[in-house]
């Protein structure tokens, strides 16, 4: 509880947004009797590839993200395929998707709620079970494809917020 404690106070700005915004979070990525860990701004893109689908036609299918994490404007980590979030300390985690809800437009990726499946090194994110992406702006991927196997890199932003179970309160 006091590492908690240190971090909310080293990021306070990020701390006391996320929870007045948790009671206005869908069912679907709510992340219910978890402690908040931080919450981080992302700046990147979401990378699509043109692929033939069933019917024939040709479509933008998703490939991977790639994102800087970013905390009063300095770059914190990076946030890539997998998809994995890796802090400037070494540790990681990736995750899978476990719950998602409409951006705020048509033009904004879905808010998701991922679940940990691994983990790696020891810092910031030892211990996150689960993964939140919120406040999503842009990163759909919008028209035709050309061909098969072409790129397209579309803006995004997002606010990815990172919990761990909550421990039960010790005695000591």
């Amino acid at each position: 509880m006091r590492l908690l404690r240190i971090l909310c106070l080293t990021v306070a700005p990020f701390c006391l947004p996320l929870t007045a915004q948790a009671s206005e979070l869908p069912d679907a990525i709510a992340a219910a009797g978890e402690s908040h860990v931080v919450t981080v701004h992302a700046e990147g893109a979401q990378l699509y590839e043109c692929k033939l689908e069933a019917s024939g036609k040709l479509a933008w299918s998703f490939r991977e993200p790639i994102a800087s994490l970013l905390v009063d404007g300095k770059t914190v980590g990076r946030h890539y395929a997998g998809p994995n979030w890796e802090w400037q300390d070494g540790s990681m985690v990736t995750a899978k998707v476990a719950g998602r809800a409409p951006g705020a437009t048509a033009a904004d990726i879905p808010l998701l709620k991922l679940t940990v499946t691994a983990r790696r090194g020891a810092g910031m994110l030892d211990g996150v079970t689960t993964v939140q992406r919120l406040a999503t702006r842009g990163g759909v991927a919008e028209g035709a494809c050309p061909t098969a196997g072409a790129l397209l890199s579309v803006p995004y932003a997002a606010d990815y917020a990172f919990h761990r179970k909550a421990r039960a309160a010790s005695n000591d």
